[in-house]
């Protein structure tokens, strides 16, 4: 599974999803690319799953409709110390997203 971390999160946290193919925005070149574009850009490029802070990403694109999953994080911040102890749902998360799925991670989440 080939996994896109937005530029809404820091970069740190690629090193903590080992056994996943992670790939930042920024290491892409894709940098300020609005969020459709993005997500086109991502599915031509292989990704299965675009890891956001963006909390309205699904209600202005349809997910539903596309091959692209989406898991969005909700944390205190998006500073790495506020999603550490997040670190291990986000993994659960990306483990069961199905295509076309939008998936929240917070501290209330399973």
């Amino acid at each position: 599974m080939l996994v896109l971390l937005d530029e809404s999160l820091p970069r740190h946290l690629v090193r903590e999803l080992d056994g996943f193919e992670v790939k930042t925005v920024t290491q892409m070149g894709w940098a300020g690319t609005k969020n459709g574009a993005l997500l086109k850009l991502a599915r031509q490029s292989g990704f299965s799953v675009l890891v956001t802070a963006d909390q309205n990403l699904e209600y202005q694109q349809n997910i539903p409709n596309s091959d692209m999953s989406i898991l969005v994080i909700k944390a205190f911040s998006t500073r790495i110390e506020d999603l550490l102890p997040l670190v291990s749902k986000i993994r659960r998360g990306l483990m069961r997203i199905k295509p076309g799925q939008v998936l929240r991670v917070n501290q209330q989440s399973a």
